[in-house]
């Protein structure tokens, strides 16, 4: 093996050890903008971290479809997201953490689930159309959805991960873990639920770069 190939291993052994970065690895995977309809009173979102290790969320904030950071409100009660974890932001000026947990889980509630809220003029979210902006403290843009018309009592599920787009996927029970609120059976989703931690896409392109750079080498020696 001469010098060129042992660079070229060193490049591919260095892509595929270079970690996701951590701030696209926060994804909204679940939103009910109709929850403030219902008997909690109180819409709510869901962030899952897929990264391969925890984010500390400190100072993030979020907002609705203005798309301003200056607009936006403080997110509570959470200040890191494990991998693979499952959070659920509520919109309320205090912590409605055991209503939640009550209406949806009854007494069996995960144990880990952490639920925190944002309150503020102007970031509720509509039912007839709306989107969710999550910013890091120092206002640059961590994840973006939005989504058209609500359906009563059934939240968009983005378990895809889906960023800077519409989703319309609706949550269907036995489904990306949605079912039956235990207290309140017509509403249908699966806030909290844990997901695997997944490599970035990011690392992916990398990985799939670091490995084609290898290849084309490896066929130019033998030719």
């Amino acid at each position: 093996m001469n010098i060129t190939l042992l660079g070229i291993a060193a490049i591919v052994a260095a892509t595929l050890s270079v970690p996701a970065y951590a701030a696209t690895a926060i994804k909204i995977t679940e939103v009910a903008p109709w929850s403030s309809g219902t008997t909690f009173g109180a819409d709510w979102f869901e962030l899952t971290n897929t990264g391969t290790s925890a984010i500390n969320i400190t100072g993030w904030k979020m907002d609705d479809n203005s798309n301003s950071f200056s607009l936006s409100v403080a997110l509570n009660g959470i200040s890191s997201i494990a991998s693979g974890e499952s959070v659920i932001f509520i919109e309320s000026a205090t912590s409605l953490s055991t209503a939640f947990k009550t209406l949806w889980f009854g007494s069996n509630a995960p144990a880990n689930l952490q639920i925190g809220n944002y309150s503020g003029a102007g970031v509720g979210l509509g039912t007839s159309g709306d989107a969710v902006n999550i910013y890091n403290a120092a206002g640059v843009l961590q994840a973006n959805v939005s989504f058209g018309a609500s359906t009563s009592n059934v939240t968009f599920n983005n378990a895809a991960g889906l960023d800077g787009t519409t989703i319309s996927t609706l949550s269907v029970v036995g489904t990306n873990g949605a079912f039956k609120a235990t207290n309140d059976t017509i509403e249908i989703g699966s806030p909290g639920t844990i997901t695997a931690a997944v490599p970035e896409s990011e690392t992916y392109a990398m990985m799939l770069a670091g490995l084609a750079v290898f290849g084309a080498f490896a066929r130019k020696r033998k030719q």
